[in-house]
């Protein structure tokens, strides 16, 4: 009979200088069997100072914070901790930001007022080493991605085969290796060897950076 597995528990830090914003993702958050919220901050220079402390897994992090944004916390804690996976969590969602948010390290950006499942999904995305963006931060930044200044990323995709491609487009709705090898019908080993070939081929290091010109060369 084989032994039941350990479930594996995700430490989140919370950065939000709204209270009740706080305290409802507190709840919602610390109501998941797998989740355990290890912190809160409400500015940036604290969220630094706790992520140093306390060594979470993920960061939700808001952009409109107090003395220092949350693009800038997001920048430094990389920086400092570049393990930590940084869900971006904000009612910003004009173009500028959100590509400053992901040229700042964040892994996931998720649009305040969205579903918990959404949210969840967006943290689960971050934990797996996925990315993910809300579908209407994805509507909004679009043709903006898509101007043809970014013309040399059309390039760098259509250097990928088919089966790449297929790769990365669900690598942009933030599915986890597991999920692809499940959508595919393909081994966890293989689809790894075609999200390294994918990183190769569009000159990236990690799949943020991948999701990005996926968006600029108007894959998806």
């Amino acid at each position: 009979m084989n032994e039941p597995t350990e479930l594996s528990i995700v430490r989140v830090l919370i950065v939000e200088d709204d209270p009740m914003m706080q305290l409802g993702l507190e709840q919602s958050l610390a109501s998941q069997p797998d989740i355990d919220v290890v912190g809160r901050a409400d500015d940036g220079y604290l969220a630094i100072d706790a992520a140093v402390k306390l060594k979470p897994d993920i960061v939700v992090m808001d952009i409109g914070l107090p003395r220092m944004d949350g693009i800038a916390a997001t920048a430094k804690i990389k920086a400092l901790l570049p393990n930590v996976r940084i869900v971006m969590l904000t009612s910003h969602t004009t173009e500028n930001e959100v590509i400053a948010a992901l040229s700042a390290g964040a892994d996931a950006y998720c649009v305040k007022g969205t579903s918990v499942e959404r949210l969840l999904a967006a943290i689960a995305a971050a934990r797996d080493g996925a990315s993910y963006l809300d579908p209407l931060v994805a509507r909004q930044v679009l043709d903006h991605l898509k101007s043809p200044t970014n013309s040399a990323d059309a390039i760098a995709v259509g250097q990928l085969s088919q089966r790449e491609v297929e790769v990365l487009k669900l690598m942009v709705e933030g599915r986890s290796n597991p999920e692809i090898a499940a959508v595919l019908y393909l081994s966890p080993n293989t689809v790894k060897t075609h999200v390294r070939g994918i990183m190769n081929k569009l000159a990236v290091d990690d799949r943020v950076q991948a999701a990005v010109v996926a968006l600029r060369a108007g894959l998806v």
